[in-house]
């Protein structure tokens, strides 16, 4: 399951990039995946929307015993 959410963020990581933002994968907790935002994303106030509503929502397609994404 690590390498399928970590190949998942990746493909989310452009988006991120390109708002001057990363996401770093931290480790998992049953199917809550922990990760780290980092740049701009790291401070933004848009960080919980984008982390639930984006991120979230792709690992959860790519890997469904995705249960949730927690940012550490």
């Amino acid at each position: 399951m690590e390498q399928r959410v970590k190949a998942a963020l990746e493909e989310v990581r452009p988006a991120l990039q390109m708002d001057g933002g990363d996401v770093e994968f931290v480790g998992l907790d049953g199917g809550a995946v922990k990760v780290r935002l980092m740049g701009a994303c790291g401070g933004c106030p848009m960080a919980t929307m984008t982390l639930v509503g984006f991120v979230q929502e792709r690992l959860r397609q790519r890997v469904p015993e995705v249960t949730q994404v927690v940012r550490v």
